[in-house]
């Protein structure tokens, strides 16, 4: 039960293990994690165009039939500019297109001397801060925001209240930008008309677009989360929301407002947000400097999404609790529990997925009806996530996939994909269009592809596929049956280094026979908890019989994965480490078809 007064609950009890990325916790069945943007300084035509490593704070939107995206970004770390948004779009939410700016690098035009003594000298650049990103007005006018920070050293905030002031410009139906307005001055801070470069909203000619940014500043909800980076004592601001971070809500049933801040902080509005019973710390609710996104989903029911993690430099895994009343919430589950190796320093960038925003402004439902959302990796690449609605964490029935009736290309029902841009997992037109594949293809030096399949959970499981492993010089491809926490007491390998199969036996890879390439080869897997064995075999070859690596009293996960699993970064890892090397070029691809998977019980 909730102690009186107690406005949300976790009540599952179950907390994450940070010594594993995935927290050792059961994964949102069906999950597709996909790539937006890799970083790369050496090579910005194929990133950003910039080359800036700091990439950050993902908001999202769905409008007009695609997916809009907007971040922030700076040249290596947080708070050290020059800063600037950058706008990414999709109609799919699998392909992006190239970032666009949105709002560019703003230069101070004149000095300026605030109230409280500081002098900002003309030429300083500004450093890009956004709590909020999209609105789409009553009028159906959809609008863009920003906020213009000062951080005359990389110790100051962006959002202590003595920057510029927020933002906005009109996002067109055919995705072209309108002109550049502000829509709040920090006037408390010295800025006004006078000494900014953009002018304030009310001086466009376009009444409609007025009309726009008069429904957002009356919208109480949208403008609850820019406090932090306003701070203005006008009475703009309810005074119990005061010091608190990264607003989000959701409505219940009986019409009440949940208010979501950082720190596992929560609030209750009865009033459309325009006041609030006293913000509780959730004490059940075990978060820290990372965003916290509640949404209610397409099937009536309540998530959030966040990292269970007390401590905000490792920042993992991302997870989800559910709710079917926005007060109970159970179901610790995964959502995103592969975090890569960070390629570029920088200050303040955290390890692992971080900044989760759902979808904000849409004009009707997503695709599928899924929860989307959006969030940094390492502060330097950006996600989005399709999570299936209604949200499941087991499978009831078994598998029998052929992936023939999936678009080459879209989505993969049923299948957990970790898919970075450098190594996609897609469903293929190969050997046919007729008769298509999954394939994991991995050209990425720092990271891996991966694809799982639920099945029910078992004691003794058959599992059957077929495997084609094209021509390349290098590559290796992981095959593990794992438990529900991850897991693997089967770990077979593929090999690239000498194209030999590879058991996991008593600490030792051992060799048990080649495999060609560019040839289908048929797996099977029969699993045996009670014996604490597995039995392989291949290409119709009299199976054999190991071990297993690790105990597991039941198996539920097929997992193919293009590298070992990841231990590092840890929560022992620094936070100040430097560069890594040769991460900026791709490698030759090795490319792996499964086709024809099937699991039954033994």
């Amino acid at each position: 039960m909730r102690e009186e007064g107690e406005i949300l609950r976790y009540i599952g009890g179950e907390t994450a293990n940070l010594d594993y990325h995935h927290g050792r916790l059961r994964p949102v069945m069906g999950v597709q994690n996909r790539q937006v943007l890799r970083a790369n300084r050496a090579h910005p035509e194929w990133a950003d165009g910039f080359g800036w490593t700091y990439n950050h704070a993902p908001m999202l939107a769905y409008w007009k039939g695609r997916f809009y995206l907007e971040y922030l970004s700076n040249p290596v770390g947080e708070h050290a500019g020059p800063g600037q948004t950058l706008l990414v779009s999709s109609e799919d939410g699998i392909r992006w297109s190239k970032p666009r700016v949105v709002f560019p690098v703003y230069r101070v035009e004149e000095d300026v001397l605030q109230p409280d003594g500081r002098r900002i000298p003309a030429g300083t650049e500004s450093v890009m801060h956004q709590r909020m990103g999209f609105y789409l007005a009553p009028n159906r006018r959809m609008l863009i925001s920003g906020f213009y920070g000062i951080c005359l050293t990389p110790q100051e905030k962006p959002n202590d209240g003595r920057g510029i002031g927020r933002v906005v410009r009109e996002l067109q139906a055919d995705g072209r930008l309108g002109p550049i307005y502000f829509i709040r001055y920090n006037r408390h801070a010295g800025w006004n008309e006078a000494n900014t470069g953009y002018p304030l909203y009310t001086a466009s000619e376009d009444r409609t677009f007025v009309e726009a940014c008069e429904a957002l500043l009356s919208d109480r909800l949208a403008t609850l989360q820019w406090w932090e980076e306003d701070r203005s004592p006008d009475g703009f601001y309810p005074k119990e929301i005061e010091g608190l971070s990264a607003f989000c809500s959701y409505r219940r049933d009986d019409g009440g407002i949940v208010g979501l801040w950082k720190n596992s902080r929560a609030g209750l509005s009865r009033d459309g947000g325009h006041s609030w019973m006293p913000v509780r710390h959730i004490p059940s609710l075990i978060m820290a400097g990372g965003k916290i996104w509640g949404e209610r989903t397409s099937d009536g029911a309540f998530a959030l999404v966040y990292n269970p993690s007390p401590e905000g430099n490792h920042r993992w895994p991302l997870a989800l609790l559910t709710s079917s009343d926005g007060e109970t919430f159970d179901r610790l589950r995964v959502v995103n529990g592969d975090i890569a190796p960070r390629r570029y320093g920088g200050q303040h960038k955290n390890y692992g997925h971080s900044y989760t925003r759902g979808i904000e402004a849409a004009d009707g439902p997503p695709p599928r009806g899924s929860l989307w959302i959006a969030y940094s990796a390492n502060k330097e690449d950006l996600w989005v996530s399709e999570i299936p609605v209604p949200i499941r964490d087991r499978a009831t029935e078994h598998v029998a996939d052929t992936f023939n009736e999936m678009q080459a290309g879209g989505p993969v029902p049923g299948w957990n994909l970790y898919s970075p841009l450098w190594a996609p997992v897609t469903v293929a037109e190969y050997p046919s269009a007729a008769d298509k594949s999954l394939l994991l293809e991995d050209r990425d030096p720092a990271d891996y592809a991966r694809a799982e399949r639920m099945f029910p959970e078992c004691g003794k499981v058959r599992l059957r596929f077929t495997l084609l492993a094209a021509p390349a010089a290098c590559g290796r491809l992981e095959i593990e049956v794992c438990e529900a926490r991850g897991t693997a007491p089967v770990r077979i390998r593929l090999d690239g280094e000498d194209d030999q199969i590879r058991v996991l036996q008593k600490g030792d890879w051992r060799p048990i026979g080649g495999f060609p390439r560019d040839t289908w080869h048929a797996f099977e897997i029969r699993v045996d908890t009670g014996r604490q064995k597995f039995r392989l075999e291949i290409d119709g070859v009299a199976a054999r019989e190991f071990q297993f690596t690790a105990p597991a009293y039941t198996v539920e996960r097929l997992v193919f994965r293009t590298g070992a699993e990841r231990r590092v970064p840890n929560t022992g890892t620094g936070i100040a480490l430097p560069d890594l090397s040769g991460v900026e070029e791709p490698l030759p691809p090795a490319r792996y078809y499964i086709n024809r998977v099937e699991t039954s019980e033994d």
